[in-house]
């Protein structure tokens, strides 16, 4: 279990917060035994359009691994080079 909070904007609407966390939730997967490349693409979409902006992205991205020890940026990466499953080994 984390014992850690997400960075999020609250004043995100419920549907976009639930965007927000699902994406981090992936990101946890992909470190922690893989998750589906496609499923994490769809989720990273739906991501960029609650957080267009690369300087948003880059700066929640930074928080989260800062907290979590996780990175989106390499789990990002690998989703544009893997191609069933991203699993990130450290």
């Amino acid at each position: 279990m984390n014992n850690y909070n997400y960075p999020l904007d609250l004043q995100w609407t419920r549907e976009e917060l639930q965007i927000v966390i699902s994406t981090w939730n992936a990101v946890e997967a992909a470190y922690e035994g893989g998750v589906d490349r496609e499923d994490f693409i769809k989720k990273y979409r739906l991501f960029k359009k609650v957080v267009p902006s690369k300087g948003e992205e880059k700066q929640l991205g930074n928080q989260f691994e800062k907290v979590s020890g996780y990175s989106l940026y390499r789990v990002v990466k690998a989703a544009q080079t893997e191609v069933k499953k991203i699993n990130i080994r450290e």
